[in-house]
């Protein structure tokens, strides 16, 4: 049902005024003298200066000491001129403080209603004098029932306009009249009695009265406190139950303005998170936003926020500086009450509360330190909001780089497709930084973290304003581009791929910032994230082989990548079955020519794919995590052909690579024994190579799975240096034996002056450590030379073999060898190559 407008209840009520006022005040006129009328009209204009102001909603009511300049009016004046002078004050009292003209005829109703019921009930008893307790009791019940008339009618009134009330208006509209009554009666007819008996009287009975009037200003003011407090009470239960969701600001601000009775209020949060800045403003009438708060550069946001500041700040028209006069005039207010809002943001936010509902009611002290009291709770609530927000956030977002995730990207694909399933387009690209694994290998997690935040700030600012730049897993992006076409998406791809090929400063190195990109597109792809994504997958495993490093999806990429699954699948059996062999390459003592040992390099032999290159298959078997059985299956191979030398009195050496997972495995040790010991083979007849990265990563350099493997007597080689980030003296503390020099470097020599310098520069600082050098690509006799010049210790390459299967190393032992008494001291003969 819809509330009456306020004219008519109240208008209701001064006609009703009107007419018991006459019925019942007009036959007490009697004549007076007009010095009686003024200065009762002054007293009358004193009390009702002084009042309790009761706010509900929009409406404010007032409760002031007036009985007892009423008990004095009805007993000197009458009933009649009582109404008359108390009305008359009341028009003076509310004019002057600029009350609206509704609610004057309001409260000059209430005046006469409330003399007129005290007058009606003093008709009820018998006439008596002033000096007759009885008369004293009438008047007591008269005040009583005056009063109980008034908290009535604002009762009815309010209910009418604002709704129901609760048990605090009672409270705050009665109980004090009940205290203040009967007092005012006794001293209003005390203070009459003895004026009559001596006129000097007065100058007794006024400090009385004005004691009368500080007890009820103290009496109000502890009332206004505890509404105070249990209003901040009722505030701080409020905001705990407010839900931790997007509404959850607009709760707190409404009750920020039921608390304070505000006309509104405003929040602004800073930007946190992807969450944009944000203004919550909540007003009668269904304000949503106003000009002022969400401002940087506004006059009384900027006093509030001044570094250092903490509690609320009022600012009122009338104590306004020109400039903060401007800022109240743009929000249409008479006065503001502002406060700092502490958020996880770290920039404050920013509440303020503008006017208060009540035209005649402003912002006081007590308001302010119920603000402050609020600021404890706010905040936390604001901390509430902000933990969902960045629950939310991680959900949905990759921890390192802040881009979107596999998760978030699936569903803006899914959004961005069924918004238009006919005719969506969309484009994905999906790239994987090269050098990943190596940097990762080589210099640590740390060093591959910081190029991941270099190449996700390239993407970026390389990738169209509308692309979504998300994060998946590992070395991968993805860049998700609204409304392209397949053809479209490949030119943006190529663009976005050249744009970020450049050189980054990472842990104190250039390295090379390159992608390889896969791309498909939406509808001609697929029309959902999920296919989508798993096509753009199939066509980056192909842009692996690419040239340009870019490749789209097509169908015969499906194939590839099921013989992918099925060779991951295959792998054990292939093993087992014979499939995975091993080849040979001697390696010579560049002085002498003998046969020191040979490197074991493992081959595929697929009966339906053919020989499959074993970089595929490694870096197949590293993922899925078998690498740890293919290496014991090359290890064992490996020492059961150097146990065949052996049986024929023949000591060679034979060298195996290690993945640098395998160094993470923690019975690598272990394993290794087992197998020397099932072949009978020594230690020291084991080489194993690792990589440069597996050799300086951070938690190999700290364990000691390196100084385990030593023990067992084996050597350590380091493969390929000179290719990664590390340096000799990195070396030092490690329990290495020999390093070789990567062949690009080599097998240059013969034309480059700065390759050889390279190669003699690795020579001399390892066996200023007392390493020995190998040299890998050893392929003409002029490199020879030089490595043996240079003093290098060993030679490996095309020169003296290429790798040889079992069977035909046998042979070229048979053809280019011959054999060496033992050295003295060994046990065994040696292998030497024929000039």
């Amino acid at each position: 049902m819809k509330a009456p407008r306020p004219w008519l209840p109240i208008g209701a009520l001064a006609v009703l005024a009107l007419v018991l006022g006459a019925l019942v005040l007009l036959p007490t006129w009697r004549t007076v003298s007009v010095f009686g009328l003024l200065a009762l009209f002054l007293a009358f204009v004193i009390t009702e200066s002084v009042q309790l102001d009761l706010e509900v909603r929009r409406q404010t009511f007032q409760v002031t000491p007036i009985e007892l300049v009423v008990v004095i009016a009805l007993v000197e004046l009458g009933g009649l001129w009582a109404a008359v002078v108390r009305g008359a004050a009341v028009v003076v009292v509310l004019v002057h403080q600029r009350y609206a003209p509704m609610k004057t005829v309001f409260n000059v109703a209430l005046a006469v209603l409330e003399v007129t019921a005290a007058v009606a009930v003093l008709q009820l008893f018998p006439t008596t004098d002033l000096d007759s307790p009885l008369t004293w009791a009438a008047l007591v019940v008269a005040v009583t029932v005056a009063d109980v008339v008034s908290a009535g009618c604002v009762a009815a009134i309010i209910t009418l306009i604002d709704g129901r009330l609760d048990r605090q208006f009672w409270i705050g509209a009665l109980v004090p009249q009940f205290l203040v009554g009967p007092l005012s009666v006794a001293a209003g007819v005390g203070a009459v009695l003895l004026t009559r008996d001596n006129g000097w009287a007065w100058l007794l009975i006024l400090p009385i009265l004005a004691a009368m009037i500080a007890v009820f200003r103290l009496s109000a003011s502890a009332l206004r406190e505890r509404r105070t407090v249990q209003q901040v009470y009722e505030f701080a239960r409020r905001v705990e139950q407010v839900r931790p969701d997007a509404d959850g600001p607009l709760q707190i601000v409404l009750a920020v303005q039921e608390l304070l009775n505000a006309d509104k209020v405003a929040l602004w949060l800073p930007p946190y998170l992807d969450e944009p800045p944000r203004l919550v403003v909540a007003g009668d009438g269904g304000v949503s936003w106003y000009d002022g708060p969400a401002d940087p550069e506004d006059v009384l946001r900027q006093r509030v926020l001044t570094p250092g500041s903490s509690e609320p700040v009022l600012v009122a028209a009338g104590r306004a500086t020109p400039a903060e006069a401007a800022a109240l005039a743009r929000r249409g207010a008479e006065e503001v009450l502002g406060a700092p809002v502490a958020t996880a943001a770290g920039e404050p936010g920013y509440l303020e509360v503008c006017d208060r509902r009540s035209d005649v009611v402003s912002f006081t002290g007590s308001d302010r330190s119920a603000l402050d009291s609020m600021l404890t709770h706010v905040n936390a609530a604001i901390r509430q909001q902000q933990l969902l927000t960045q629950i939310r956030y991680d959900a949905d977002h990759d921890r390192l780089t802040g881009l979107p995730n596999r998760q978030r990207l699936a569903a803006e694909i899914d959004q961005l497709l069924d918004a238009d399933p006919v005719g969506a387009r969309a484009g994905l690209v999906l790239a994987a930084l090269d050098n990943h694994t190596e940097i990762v290998d080589t210099l640590g997690h740390a060093a591959a973290d910081e190029l991941l935040l270099v190449t996700a700030g390239l993407l970026r600012e390389h990738a169209p304003p509308d692309a979504l730049v998300a994060r998946m897993e590992g070395e991968q992006f993805a860049v998700l581009l609204p409304g392209l076409s397949l053809p479209a998406t490949d030119r943006a791809a190529r663009r976005l791929r050249e744009a970020t090929s450049t050189r980054a400063r990472v842990a104190g190195l250039d390295l090379e910032v390159t992608l390889t990109v896969g791309v498909a597109a939406a509808p001609v792809h697929g029309t959902d994230s999920g296919t989508l994504m798993q096509r753009a997958d199939v066509a980056l495993l192909a842009a692996a082989s690419e040239s340009g490093g870019v490749a789209s999806y097509h169908q015969v990429l499906d194939q590839q990548s099921l013989r992918r699954l099925q060779l991951g699948t295959e792998l054990e059996q292939a093993m087992a079955d014979g499939q995975i062999s091993v080849v040979f390459q001697p390696i010579i003592d560049a002085r002498t020519s003998d046969i020191v040992s040979v490197e074991t390099l493992v081959r595929w032999a697929h009966p339906r794919f053919g020989a499959i290159p074993p970089d595929d298959f490694i870096h197949l078997a590293e993922q899925i995590g078998r690498i740890g059985p293919l290496t014991d299956h090359v290890l064992d191979l490996a020492l059961a052909r150097c146990r065949r030398w052996l049986d024929q009195d023949i000591a060679l050496s034979v060298a195996v690579n290690l993945s640098a997972r395998c160094l993470a495995e923690p019975d690598l040790v272990e394993r290794v024994q087992r197998a020397l010991r099932r072949h009978g083979v020594p230690g020291e007849l084991l080489i194993l190579e690792l990589t440069e990265g597996s050799v300086v990563d951070d938690s190999v350099r700290s364990g000691t799975v390196l100084t385990d493997l030593h023990a067992l007597g084996l050597r350590l080689s380091m493969d390929d240096f000179g290719t990664g980030y590390s340096s000799l003296s990195q070396l030092r503390q490690l329990p290495i034996d020999e390093v070789k020099i990567d062949k690009s470097f080599v097998l240059g020599m013969s034309t480059s002056q700065g390759e050889s310098f390279i190669a003699r520069s690795i020579i001399e600082l390892a066996h200023n450590l007392g390493l020995r050098v190998v040299a890998e690509g050893v392929e003409d006799e002029l490199t020879r030379k030089l490595l043996t010049e240079m003093g290098c210790d060993k030679l490996q390459g095309f020169l003296v073999s290429r790798p040889l299967a079992d069977d035909v190393l046998e042979k070229w032992l048979l053809a280019r060898t011959g054999v060496r008494s033992a050295a003295p001291g060994a046990q065994h003969r040696r292998l030497f190559v024929r000039a």
